[in-house]
């Protein structure tokens, strides 16, 4: 994958929070939760509502790792 959310997690310990707490407050599912644990592909409306919550810029949550796959695998 070429999205990683450890941003998110850091962000996470600093604001004493854990993983469970965040999916309540924001309202995503189980499911949503392991997709990022598993740095899944999220849809952008569930980082709006983490930024939202966490009061922070996209870029505090999630990074692009590896683009050079991704940019291998579109031109094939």
């Amino acid at each position: 994958m070429a999205v990683c959310y450890n941003n998110l997690w850091k962000l996470l310990i600093d604001k004493r929070m854990n993983k469970t707490e965040l999916a309540n407050a924001i309202g995503i599912s189980s499911s949503t939760l392991a997709k990022l644990t598993k740095e899944e592909h999220v849809a952008m409306q569930v980082l709006e509502r983490i930024c939202a919550e966490l009061d922070c810029n996209i870029s505090d949550v999630v990074e692009f790792t590896d683009l050079e796959k991704v940019k291998e695998e579109m031109h094939k």
